[in-house]
């Protein structure tokens, strides 16, 4: 038998109760990124960030914001 595959989303977060979800898109890909930064990939807490984020950003935003890490132009510190 197959592996049961599980669909899911962000879970609510109540500092963004709103139905725009742009600001949590953000916040949790950088909060991601400061998570793993100080703690590791491995750290489980910081896969709560990653799963919100890739819940809710266009792909196309994180490719962005990716390529301006490594550029340097990232619009916030991490």
């Amino acid at each position: 038998m197959a592996d049961e595959v599980k669909i899911g989303t962000a879970p609510f977060d109540p500092r963004f109760p709103n139905q725009n979800q742009t600001k949590h898109c953000f916040t949790s890909f950088v909060d991601y990124k400061r998570c793993t930064k100080l703690r590791g990939e491995d750290y489980a807490p910081c896969k709560y960030f990653e799963k919100a984020y890739n819940s809710l950003c266009p792909n196309a935003w994180v490719e962005k914001w990716e390529s301006q890490i490594e550029e340097g132009t990232f619009p916030t510190k991490i």
